[in-house]
């Protein structure tokens, strides 16, 4: 890998007090969004709420300050809650640690040797299927906490806690099931009218208050772990333990801090228009890893829903990801005895927004539209993850999803007579004898568009401002597409219409243009900016051009 400086160090070069005046504000506000985040993590994980916070502030600050995203947020997620609690039972906190330890060096070799892209050989059904299941799991971590039950210890498997909260359900506390259930409406309420005000920390301040002045008797920090030390994160040396078993849980670590970090980067990129170095940010992760066993334990990745709030509070470089590690310092050191009166109840709450928005359960609609062979790479992915655990639903999602590639790829071939009425029907298609006008920029894919191949996209997304006002997309020689294939196109059409100019795609031959018809794909365009072949494109690109001109 050619050597490249973090993104915190470029951002330096136009730096100025009104950019410092957005991050600061964004990182406060991120800040305050993270603080109950990192707690519930921790506590869902099993481990102690200040694990989460130590985690959040020596990660956080680490992935900003040494990451190749200018407004990726890091820290303690949803995703590693299963993961954590899983290899806790097994191995207890040592093994832990070391697994983190083991990611953390893995990760950071990624980033050392220009493996940053390997994320796009991963298929979205795959992607959407884990983190299908990873929300499920989360959410029924918090029924016990939501409703206040009677349940100790909660069992790890799906099966076995559905069923004894379903035994104990009748020893739900009605306090704390309408303390939850009143914090839960409040998130809702706020985000659905604000995205900039942090919905999570008024539900925080909101339940604490109640629970504290009426006395409820329902379980908080305080009375759960005797709340949080005052100070700087404690660090301490683990006895680390290499053992071969420990290997498939940190490839897991590994593997989930890598998609989701660069899942989340990728977001971040649509959103603000830039673009994220997924080497130097596998770097930045790994190194933070490497750190986090000796403050707590608790594994890092990049935070697609803070990483969306630090964007939308005016976040413009990694100094507000490096604010928003030393707002939570802030707490630990002046405000850390108010938090053993936050109710468990209303952390609960918060867990089942964040799990139900990591979900991506719109994405399940589209899945269904697709190929069987998607539909059943994502099935089986979920029900893996579920049922089974995270790294056989991955390895078993991917080998299934390699299987149909090739399939796919293999169909792509066909011997064929070429007979008049071929010649005849190809001349539409032919660019030779086409004048293509000065409005018109026209692209081509050639071969198939599959899981593995989609970033060659950006030929066309890494220079839309010097682009015409209408872009014509030859697919003629587009030989096979699938859902990842679907969503890069999806991007596109997107990415285009925001920058004010218009797409048109020509000439998709039957497979592709079955699962673009199949998925619906048509409302991202138009049906009318489908055409036959380039001919007709032409065509309907002087349409457009008339119509803007006028």
């Amino acid at each position: 890998m050619t050597f490249s400086w973090p993104e915190s160090v470029l951002s330096l070069r136009h730096y100025d007090t009104k950019t410092f005046s957005s991050d600061l504000v964004a990182g406060i506000t991120v800040g305050l969004v993270a603080l109950p985040l990192a707690m519930a993590f921790a506590i869902s994980s099993g481990m102690k709420p200040e694990n989460g916070l130590y985690c959040a502030v020596i990660t956080g600050f680490l992935i900003s300050a040494l990451g190749g995203s200018k407004v990726q947020i890091g820290g303690p997620t949803g995703a590693f809650v299963v993961v954590v609690s899983g290899i806790l039972s097994k191995y207890g906190m040592d093994g832990l640690c070391t697994c983190v330890l083991m990611a953390g060096v893995m990760l950071t070799v990624l980033g050392l040797t220009g493996m940053g892209t390997a994320v796009k050989f991963i298929p979205r059904p795959v992607v959407i299927g884990f983190t299908n299941g990873i929300a499920l799991l989360i959410a029924s971590t918090q029924i016990k906490d939501f409703f206040g039950l009677k349940l100790d210890p909660v069992p790890g498997e799906f099966f076995a806690r559905m069923k004894e909260i379903v035994r104990v359900f009748a020893t739900f506390n009605g306090e704390a099931t309408t303390v939850a259930f009143a914090a839960l409406i409040m998130i809702l309420l706020v985000a659905n009218y604000s995205k900039r005000i942090p919905g999570g920390i008024i539900a925080l301040v909101f339940g604490t208050l109640v629970v504290t002045l009426f006395k409820f008797p329902v379980e908080t920090i305080g009375t759960r772990f005797g709340g949080i030390p005052t100070g700087f994160p404690h660090m301490s040396i683990p006895s680390f333990h290499f053992d071969r078993a420990l290997l498939s849980p940190a490839l897991t670590v590994a593997m989930l801090g890598a998609i989701e970090s660069l899942l989340s980067a990728t977001v971040a990129d649509r959103m603000t228009g830039s673009k994220h170095n997924p080497n130097v940010e596998l770097f930045a992760q790994g190194i933070a890893n490497v750190f986090a066993p000796l403050f707590g334990g608790l594994p890092a990745t990049g935070a697609i829903a803070r990483t969306a709030t630090n964007i939308r509070s005016g976040g413009k470089t990694p100094v507000a990801g490096m604010v928003h590690a030393l707002t939570m310092l802030c707490v630990l050191l002046f405000a850390a005895p108010w938090a053993s009166y936050v109710p468990l109840c209303v952390l609960a709450a918060i867990l089942v927004v964040v799990a139900y928005n990591m979900g991506e359960w719109r994405e399940i609609l589209q899945i269904l539209r697709l190929s069987w062979s998607d539909k059943l790479v994502w099935a089986l992915t979920f029900a893996l993850t579920v049922f089974a655990d995270l790294t056989l639903a991955v390895e078993f999602g991917m080998t299934l999803a390699a299987l149909t590639f090739i399939r796919k790829v293999t169909n792509t071939t066909t011997v064929s007579k070429v007979t008049s009425e071929y010649i005849d029907s190809a001349r539409s298609h032919i660019l030779q004898d086409k004048n293509i006008p000065s409005y018109v920029t026209l692209y081509r894919i050639h071969g198939p568009f599959l899981f593995g191949a989609t970033d060659k996209i950006d030929e066309i997304t890494d220079h839309i401002a010097e682009l015409s006002p209408i872009v014509v997309l030859r697919l003629r020689n587009m030989t096979a597409i699938d859902a990842t294939g679907l969503q890069a196109l999806e991007d596109l059409a997107s990415r285009l219409k925001s920058s004010g100019r218009s797409l048109i795609l020509c000439g998709a031959r039957e497979q592709p243009s079955e699962l673009m018809n199949q998925a619906g794909f048509v409302r991202h365009i138009g049906k009318e900016n489908f055409c036959s072949d380039v001919e007709h494109a032409l065509e309907r690109a002087a349409e457009l051009h008339g119509a803007q001109v006028s």
